[in-house]
């Protein structure tokens, strides 16, 4: 298993493959997570003490209290101190951010919260290890500390990696995800632009009717398996304080696998749809849309289905992949401006009410269609035709 995924790094990537961990191995990369997780909790701990007293309680400070902890305590020295020191800066990092976003008086429920311990059993198992932590010799991923793992190279890998990340998923399974530089790929320019409008019925709604993505419904056909799985997990519930049945964690596993064969046959279906966008257009005009606040709505259940913010993730990457003019759009209002004119209605519009009719021209159209040509007009784009085409050598104008 291959996979490739941009990062936020202009000109970086994540290209992420399968593991073949022997017993061995497994066995170290668990006393290597214990190792990082003390690290990461006495963090938390240190922090939360400096902040009583009033004192600063940053990276350094932090650096210095690992060295004297790998002095004094052989067992946190036995691993290497490359994923420890990573975990320090991992948490400055998120301790900055939700400093930040205090600091900038955010609203509660948009900001970062402050790190918390990492419990036994529950917390990810995440190892990061920098260039000087790891070397990949004869095919196999050598890390700090002996550790020795098989990679099963499904693609190969454009330049020498700067990181990796050693990572463990819910069934076991282990993985590494090398952050690689990677040129952009161009495609042929096709000299036509398209505005994206996110919805549920209609997962996307563009300007194009040949580029809409219906709502694909990968949860709901697998909602008798997962049903069947969770009635199985209740009648074999343990008791409080009690090990879990083989039959119990049979069960968990069985759903826990049909959770990943959903997203991934969402990631799947969102990939194809991104590509076939990016390829046929030069230009693209994306509603910036946050679907959390649909979760606490009736629609939550088929929302969740749409995967509405991996498939914007997906044509973003994508877009940034093959070096196309990806644009995000303000979501604010784009359901009551026209296209048209610019005029913008009155009165509320209720989700019933899918036919756009506007007060002020006259213009009808249907309401998500609409709203995917006000994301052109916001985007500074100018389409001329169905398929949005735009005129000869008409320039692409940025946004105000």
């Amino acid at each position: 298993m291959s996979e490739l995924t941009w990062v936020r790094e202009a000109g970086h990537s994540r290209y992420t493959y399968r593991l073949r961990a022997s017993s061995t191995a497994g066995t170290a990369l668990l006393a290597e997570w214990d190792r990082c997780r003390w690290a990461w909790n006495e963090c938390v701990a240190r922090s939360k003490k400096a902040h009583q007293v009033g004192e600063e309680c940053g990276p350094a400070r932090l650096d210095r209290m690992l060295t004297e902890a790998r002095a004094t305590t052989p067992w946190l020295a036995e691993g290497s101190s490359v994923p420890q020191q990573q975990v320090i800066r991992d948490f400055g990092k998120s301790r900055a951010k939700a400093l930040k976003d205090i600091k900038d008086r955010k609203p509660i429920r948009q900001r970062a919260g402050m790190p918390r311990y990492k419990k036994k059993g529950e917390a990810d198992l995440t190892l990061n290890y920098t260039r000087l932590g790891f070397r990949i010799k004869d095919g196999r991923l050598h890390l700090a500390g002996g550790i020795v793992l098989t990679v099963v190279w499904s693609r190969g890998l454009p330049a020498d990696p700067s990181s990796v990340r050693v990572y463990r998923d819910p069934l076991g399974r282990w993985y590494a995800s090398f952050v690689v530089r990677v040129e952009v790929q161009p495609i042929p320019a096709t000299g036509a632009v398209i505005g994206v409008d996110w919805g549920v019925r209609v997962t996307a709604t563009t300007t194009s009717d040949a580029h809409d993505l219906p709502h694909a419904g990968h949860g709901r056909r697998a909602k008798a398996d997962l049903g069947r799985y969770d009635r199985m997990m209740a009648r074999r519930k343990p008791a409080k304080g009690q090990a879990a049945s083989k039959g119990y964690r049979e069960a968990k596993k069985l759903r826990t696998k049909t959770c990943q064969k959903i997203a991934r046959q969402r990631q799947d279906t969102a990939r194809k749809w991104a590509k076939r966008v990016v390829t046929d257009h030069d230009a693209i005009a994306v509603e910036d849309f946050r679907p959390k606040f649909l979760a606490k709505t009736t629609m939550a259940r088929k929302a969740a289905d749409a995967a509405i913010s991996a498939t914007k993730q997906a044509l973003l990457e994508m877009g940034r992949k093959h070096g196309r003019d990806v644009r995000l759009v303000h979501p604010a209002h784009t359901t009551k401006d026209c296209a048209s004119c610019g005029a913008r209605t009155k009165h509320a519009l209720p989700l019933s009410e899918r036919t756009y009719t506007c007060t002020a021209c006259g213009a009808v159209s249907p309401r998500d269609k609409n709203s995917a040509r006000v994301m052109l007009v916001r985007a500074g784009l100018y389409p001329a035709g169905a398929e949005g085409a735009r005129p000869p050598g008409a320039p692409l104008q940025e946004a105000a």
